[in-house]
């Protein structure tokens, strides 16, 4: 049980991605704060993690990250449930509205953002402020394709995952010192409700491409959901510390990365996001 003895608050946890991670967290041994909008869908995952795991230690939170005021309240009652934290998971996102930027509604545009990116950070900041202190704790953000990959027709997504990247990449030099390790990872192509929502949004808003992928991947199913599920358990745990400001592919990269990989990884800018210029694409025009 890799996360014995450790405390994780989870958001966005109540369905999809985040429930599978609080199931393999709960098997793993951890103390979770489950978080996310809906009541009614907490309880139905309290419920289902209590039975799956009757020993584990579960508490559910009402919160919405894109509120300052509930991510205060979320923290503040980890500390009272469990007097001390070492997990922060960030799962909560939307795609935000769909279609062309001059035709979505610009408050659902500028509240997906509030949401992935915003309510993210805001998470982080809370986590770090008990983190340091203890000099040590884990932080895992969900990025996904949307960070590496232009996605018309959801744009605030695309902004918002890869603006997640590159926020992991430099939280994780600032608190590098104080032994807290910072990683995004994408958790591969998931048949889950947001899908749904591709697929119900069709062609002319989200684009004939992403909608034929989409709606291939809800008839065929995607990647399963433990494997993001298990990454994540295992950036949480001891085995992973070191591994930090990275974008980890749960479906495509090595992990859990040995100790010789480890240094190769954090010497370099492996898992990374970084510019391409045109040497690196064998072109002849770079000036030099």
């Amino acid at each position: 049980m890799k996360l014995a003895g450790r405390t994780a608050i989870i958001t966005g946890a109540s369905l999809g991605l985040g429930a599978a991670i609080a199931d393999t967290f709960a098997a793993e041994g951890a103390a979770l704060m489950v978080c996310a909008r809906n009541p009614a869908e907490l309880e139905a995952q309290r419920a289902k993690l209590a039975a799956a795991h009757p020993t584990a230690r579960v508490v559910t939170y009402r919160a919405d990250v894109a509120e300052k005021e509930d991510v205060d309240s979320l923290f503040a009652a980890a500390a009272s449930a469990f007097g001390k934290l070492d997990i922060l998971v960030n799962n909560a996102g939307v795609y935000g509205p769909m279609g062309s930027i001059e035709t979505i509604q610009w408050d659902e545009w500028v509240q997906a953002i509030a949401i992935n990116l915003n309510g993210l950070v805001y998470c982080c900041r809370k986590a770090v402020e008990v983190f340091k202190p203890q000099r040590y704790g884990k932080i895992i953000n969900l990025s996904g394709g949307g960070a590496t990959n232009p996605l018309p027709g959801i744009s605030a997504y695309a902004a918002s995952k890869a603006a997640v990247v590159r926020f992991t990449e430099t939280l994780a030099l600032e608190v590098k010192e104080f032994g807290i390790d910072v990683n995004a990872i994408a958790p591969g192509a998931l048949a889950t409700r947001l899908t749904d929502q591709l697929v119900a949004a069709g062609p002319d808003r989200v684009g004939a491409s992403l909608h034929d992928r989409m709606s291939k991947l809800a008839k065929e199913g995607g990647t399963p959901l433990s494997v993001g599920a298990s990454l994540c358990a295992y950036l949480a745990s001891a085995e992973s510390d070191g591994v930090t400001g990275r974008l980890i592919a749960a479906q495509w990269d090595p992990w859990p990365f040995s100790d010789h990989v480890k240094s190769d990884i954090d010497t370099s800018d492996i898992y990374t996001l970084r510019r391409i210029v045109p040497g690196d694409r064998g072109k002849p025009w770079d000036k030099r």
